[in-house]
């Protein structure tokens, strides 16, 4: 029996955070990850501005499952993030990926229903993260 430590399991503090963290700092991580524009994007605003003031609190995003989905994301992202650049990890989530059927993962999490497009984004992310080694 081998006696070497396991190596920690990729994701599980971005999947802690996601959970744990309030929306502002969900967002504000997001936000230094995918930029405020894509962020405004998984949202479904228009504006960066509704981003910054999700980040300062004076503003929520506007349902339950918005919050879900920016939460989702965070966490795909943060995976992500482990391994790849935020210049990596953005254009990740906006080309399309063979994986998703050459569909983007972020129009997937945003449009997509979220029982099961958020494991489909979630295994082709980790396909990507287990593929750069």
């Amino acid at each position: 029996m081998s006696t070497a430590p396991m190596a920690p399991r990729t994701g599980l503090q971005a999947h802690r955070d996601s959970q744990r963290w309030s929306i502002p700092q969900v967002v504000k991580g997001l936000r230094e990850i995918l930029g405020a524009r894509l962020v405004a994007y998984l949202g479904g605003v228009k504006e960066t501005r509704a981003v910054r003031e999700w980040v300062d609190g004076s503003r929520e995003p506007g349902s339950e499952a918005v919050k879900q989905r920016l939460r989702d994301a965070y966490y795909i992202a943060a995976l992500l993030a482990e391994r790849e650049a935020p210049g990596v990890v953005q254009a990740w989530f906006t080309g399309m990926n063979p994986q998703l059927g050459d569909r983007a993962p972020a129009r997937l999490l945003r449009e997509g229903d979220p029982e099961r497009t958020v494991a489909e984004v979630t295994a082709a992310a980790r396909a990507f993260v287990a593929s750069a080694g």
